[in-house]
């Protein structure tokens, strides 16, 4: 065994046998194409719901928690993105899915690229929602894994909460960021804090022209979290992808904005 290099967080193979909920499509067709969904850091498979009735009604969708979030579990040691794609297809691996569709939000959309360079004989389009191929710098990773190691997910979840809705959705649908909200303080310190450092070391810009799977890029006008020009940047990087702005909203575009992105995704996959 080689040595640790020291201030370097220990890794482990381990995948992670997610939680996760396969759902549709409405007319019960076995052949439908599989569509995997993918959540934000510090929270679950819930935050798809009001796209969900959309996207069963043509795939056989799968949603399924991060390792560390929601109901899956956390193996033991720092994972890195790669850890966090292998783990989505173990689980698609159990279901007996070769070949599948990918959408993903901030941290699932860094592990829908990673899986485009990982797994390219098994994603047949990816959707990259509000994300990166490199998520700000290391050092705010690793402050932020350990101020909620330190004093767990209160320290953070209203701060996340406000880059995540702008003021006016927030305003008008109280019971919405409320559930969100309550949803970033249940999550688990450890698993927010492994996900943390699994962005530490998540740089695929030099990679992005070697990813030949099809892909739509929808970046959020006033996303704080990852700004215009992340988004961006993996489009322009990617061969053939396309970019879609949807200019009023905020970083959970899936759910502050969920009718202007209902029309790019099926447009986009179907």
């Amino acid at each position: 065994m080689r040595p640790r290099t020291r201030g370097t967080p220990e890794r482990h193979p381990m995948t992670a046998a997610l939680n996760h909920r396969v759902d549709g499509p409405d007319d019960g067709s076995p052949d439908a194409p599989v569509l995997v969904l993918g959540a934000p850091l510090g929270a679950d498979m819930r935050v798809w719901d009001r796209l969900l009735p959309t996207l069963t009604a043509t795939h056989r969708v799968v949603r399924f928690d991060t390792r560390g979030h929601g109901a899956s579990p956390l193996p033991p040691g720092s994972p890195t993105m790669s850890d966090l794609a292998a783990d989505v297809l173990a689980l698609l691996d159990g279901l007996g899915v070769a070949r599948f569709r990918y959408a993903g939000i901030s941290l699932a959309g860094a592990v829908g690229l990673t899986l485009a360079l990982d797994a390219p004989d098994r994603l047949d389009r990816l959707v990259v929602l509000c994300s990166g191929a490199r998520l700000g710098e290391p050092e705010a990773w690793h402050e932020r894994a350990a101020l909620v190691r330190a004093e767990g997910m209160d320290a953070v979840a209203e701060t996340v909460l406000g880059r995540w809705y702008t003021p006016e959705f927030a305003s008008r649908e109280p019971e919405t960021a409320a559930d969100t909200l309550a949803m970033l303080r249940a999550a688990s310190p450890e698993g927010y804090a492994a996900s943390c450092e699994a962005i530490v070391g998540y740089d695929v810009r030099d990679r992005l022209a070697d990813i030949r799977t099809p892909t739509l890029v929808v970046a959020a006008g006033r996303d704080p979290s990852t700004p215009l020009p992340l988004p961006t940047e993996v489009a322009a990087g990617v061969p053939g992808a396309r970019l879609e702005v949807v200019e009023d909203s905020a970083h959970l575009v899936i759910v502050e904005a969920a009718e202007a992105v209902r029309p790019l995704l099926t447009d986009f996959l179907t």
